[in-house]
């Protein structure tokens, strides 16, 4: 008897202790929400901590950035640093770093409590804890958000508030009627965050490049890469005259630097190389890194059609504010909805993109990720008859051709760094010198996409990559203001759990180049929000599907309906 009895009170007492832990949780949601707008005030009215860059990245080599060119990279670095956790004089233990099981969101009610429309915004609030449950007192969490209806094919990225206290706002439009999911995700816990931040200071050499150098039947093999230390030996400069653009190879003991022939990489290495065991714990894939967030309550609302002659809703948060950048578009049924620009069209057969590049040059620029859209059209149309031009498989030249409609499309990588097998050193050509080489024109069609092989170098590589294709840009559209110009940002990449190509320095390349291009006459394809949105896994090259509808934006721009011409 006494046993049963023992039984039932331990089951009430669990109970009970369930009970108070989420009313605790539920009370620190409302004593956030109600103390918020002090506490949030004095945030905000102070900005984020200023980023103390003193030295510019191997400023001891190549050209010295004009003071215009200084500004704007510290502006450009000190706008995407962010929030940082409070320094600490030892390492924070595992257990009081960010925990996705133990962290939840909750979604909040509408002004008003009325019901939810299209047009209108959805809030959720999210809470991070540690691995002992405790609230986190500070911000810094890289977190992603997305609000979809798998049923639907529909998907929209979210934009993540940090609030500098351990919560944050995901914030969503809603675009569309019926049943919404949100969802929420830890990338990096801030504790790696600032890790990665370090690290990222830091690579100069993580991927190896070296080239052969031959005369007759001597042949030597030396490092080279964009910054070499230049007290080990001596140096081969093979900076670009007409960008500026350095890069460099220790010189043979043999030979001369003029005897250059190839260019090719040895391997990589990952952040975890450069991790003590402690701080490699921050990085354990599934654990803490791409760990989903749940919902405490739904995680789901209906959204009712648009409501007529009402204006939209702003955000329902007492402290946040409304989306600062609206969505680039959203997914419907599949297929991507631009908010802003050309209407999208859909090019689902080859001959309606045959009549849409008649007469048109298209010239791709870039790293695979370009190259995919070469690979989609010459595959998906078969007019397109490609050259055999005994290239190399993966970095080109391609080339090919519709002769009945006047048609010619080819593809070129970019210039170093780029991490691919053996390339000649004729084939390694400067974006911004080839854009210098085009007349232009109405008939012209330019796509650029430069992003992945400059994770492995620290941002100002990116910067001052960026500017030189930007200044070719604009050069080119002065002579020739009828040429379509294409501009693909960074996407993510959430397969891999190392520091290369993670999702955390994407983003920051992805705002980089949004920021670089603000202002000039380029289309715009936002590949971060396309993958983000999307219900496929993340991949540093997208799948058939988001390749198609980034095809449909690009032609798009080309063909656009009459009623979205400017």
């Amino acid at each position: 008897m006494w046993d049963c009895q023992s039984k039932y009170v331990s089951i009430f007492l669990l109970l009970a202790l369930s009970g108070l832990f989420f009313l605790f949780r539920n009370i620190n949601i409302l004593e956030w929400k109600l103390n918020s707008t002090l506490d949030l005030s004095s945030i905000h009215a102070e900005g984020p901590p200023s980023l103390d860059r003193k030295r510019s990245f191997c400023s001891h080599l190549g050209q010295k950035p004009s003071p215009e060119e200084a500004l704007e990279e510290r502006s450009l670095l000190e706008s995407i640093a962010g929030p940082e956790p409070p320094p600490r004089s030892m390492p924070t233990p595992l257990d009081q770093t960010s925990d996705p099981a133990h962290s939840l969101f909750s979604i909040l009610p509408a002004g008003g409590g009325r019901e939810r429309h299209v047009g209108d915004q959805l809030e959720a609030l999210v809470l991070m804890s540690d691995f002992q449950g405790r609230p986190k007192s500070h911000g810094g969490d890289f977190l992603l958000a997305r609000l979809h209806s798998p049923e639907l094919g529909a998907g929209v990225a979210g934009q993540v508030l940090d609030h500098w206290n351990g919560t944050y706002s995901a914030i969503f439009p809603l675009l569309w009627e019926g049943s919404v999911w949100v969802e929420v995700t830890l990338v990096h816990p801030s504790e790696a965050v600032s890790l990665l931040r370090r690290l990222q200071e830091e690579r100069l050499n993580w991927v190896p490049s070296k080239s052969l150098f031959r005369s007759g039947s001597l042949s030597e093999t030396t490092r080279c890469n964009l910054c070499l230390p230049a007290n080990q030996q001596p140096l081969c400069n093979y900076t670009d005259p007409h960008t500026g653009e350095p890069w460099f190879c220790y010189k043979p003991k043999q030979l001369a630097c003029d005897t250059r022939i190839n260019h090719f990489t040895t391997g990589s290495q990952t952040y975890l190389q450069h991790l003590t065991n402690k701080d490699a714990l921050l990085f354990q894939s599934g654990i803490n890194i791409n760990g989903r967030i749940h919902a405490m309550g739904s995680d789901s609302v209906t959204v009712l059609p648009k409501e007529k002659d009402k204006p939209e809703e702003e955000s329902s948060s007492i402290a946040a504010a409304p989306i600062r950048t609206p969505p680039s578009g959203y997914y419907f049924q599949g297929s991507w909805r631009a908010l802003g620009g050309v209407v999208i069209r859909q090019f689902n057969d080859p001959t309606t993109i045959i009549q849409c590049l008649k007469g048109k040059q298209v010239y791709m620029y870039g790293d695979s990720n370009v190259r995919q859209y070469y690979d989609f059209l010459t595959s998906f149309v078969p007019e397109l008859k490609k050259f055999n031009l005994r290239s190399h498989v993966r970095a080109g030249p391609f080339m090919a051709v519709n002769i009945p409609h006047n048609i010619l499309l080819k593809y070129r990588c970019h210039g170093p760094p780029i991490f691919w097998p053996p390339l000649s050193v004729s084939q390694l050509h400067y974006v911004a010198n080839e854009l210098d080489g085009l007349a232009g024109g109405s008939d012209t069609v330019v796509v650029i996409g430069v992003s992945a092989h400059f994770s492995f170098f620290p941002l100002q590589a990116y910067i001052r990559r960026l500017r030189q294709i930007r200044r070719a840009v604009v050069r080119l559209l002065e002579r020739a203001p009828g040429t379509i110009v294409v501009v693909r940002s960074a996407n993510l990449d959430q397969k891999k759990a190392n520091f290369i190509n993670s999702d955390w320095i994407l983003t920051q390349m992805d705002r980089v180049l949004k920021a670089m291009f603000r202002g000039v006459d380029v289309l715009l394809l936002d590949a971060w929000e396309m993958t983000l949105a999307h219900n496929l896994p993340h991949d540093l090259h997208p799948p058939p599907p988001i390749i198609k509808n980034m095809i449909n934006i690009i032609l798009s721009g080309v063909c656009p309906l009459p009623s979205s011409r400017t």
